[in-house]
């Protein structure tokens, strides 16, 4: 049983329980946390509470998840975007809102399900829940990913990510102006000790960095080409929260108050070494959403 806590604000007040929740454990769907509450399993300042309870503020919210129950993942027929495939891999073009692979709360609607209905044989090295998947990006970034369909395959696509030799670049739209027109930012990160749901700034934390280029500079907003040395869960969006830039969307590390859904980050290019030596690159644009976004960005005052 994991256990997760919440501190909950005074601009919470008001707010319902189940709804809060949600929020907070965006792979989790609204029907999970009500069973979550049904069962007992998430407590208000160590009480029992029903979905619809309003929040106080300043409450300690303690949730205890199940353990994953060993299962087979079930087939199912969601599109995805096969970019390149081969007896070994594929490369796919990530939608925004889908989960890369079955976790608590969601086990049918994830990129593993419809892999497994599209493609007959995945690498077994990550498990019954994440076959074939190398690494993975956020819900809500969109882009490239590639899954491994040989052990092989799989061995020496993850050497690649250990030694920073797989090549990853992001297109990230981000709050305010940046004084330089290219930086580098060099910090350690680690979860966070509050909330176990987000990742953070430490000192003790493992080594984290990432470089970033302007494209184009918008009233308030910022393009950046954002290219990843390592490879830390949520890196991008800690390290451009952590100089001042959290992403447009970002609602976890940036401001709520943006009218997208998620944040503005899409991963656009992807370089490795297939098996037999042969490095092969992709290159894909950002999703329609993101696109409209800039459209919009420029008609209110076009690129500074």
């Amino acid at each position: 049983m994991e256990e997760l806590q919440f501190l909950t604000k005074d601009e919470d007040n008001g707010k319902r329980l189940d709804v809060f929740m949600t929020e907070v454990l965006k792979d989790l769907s609204r029907s999970y946390v009500q069973k979550l509450l049904d069962d007992g399993l998430i407590t208000v300042d160590d009480k029992d509470r029903k979905a619809s309870y309003r929040l106080k503020g300043t409450e300690t919210i303690l949730v205890s998840l199940p353990e994953l129950d060993t299962l087979e993942v079930v087939p199912k027929d969601l599109p995805i975007d096969v970019v390149y495939e081969d007896q070994d891999l594929l490369v796919v073009d990530k939608a925004k809102g889908m989960v890369v692979h079955p976790a608590v709360g969601n086990y049918t609607d994830t990129l593993v399900n419809a892999l497994l209905f599209h493609i007959s044989d995945l690498s077994g090295i990550n498990g019954v829940l994440r076959p074939g998947i190398v690494h993975r990006i956020d819900k809500d970034t969109t882009g490239l990913l590639v899954v491994a369909k040989s052990d092989k395959a799989h061995q020496l696509l993850s050497e690649q990510l250990k030694d920073h030799s797989m090549d990853r670049e992001y297109i990230a739209l981000c709050h305010g102006s940046f004084r330089n027109d290219e930086g580098t930012v060099d910090a350690p990160m680690a979860r966070s000790k509050k909330d176990r749901l987000k990742m953070g700034i430490d000192k003790d934390g493992k080594r984290a960095v990432t470089h970033w280029k302007v494209i184009a500079r918008y009233k308030g907003c910022t393009l950046l080409r954002v290219r990843l040395e390592t490879g830390r869960t949520h890196q991008i969006r800690v390290h451009m929260a952590s100089v001042g830039h959290p992403l447009v969307g970002d609602f976890v590390y940036g401001t709520k108050k943006d009218r997208t859904k998620g944040q503005m980050l899409h991963a656009a290019k992807l370089g490795f070494y297939v098996p037999g030596g042969k490095r092969l690159l992709f290159w894909r644009p950002v999703h329609d959403e993101f696109r409209e976004y800039l459209k919009n960005l420029k008609r209110q005052g076009g690129a500074i």
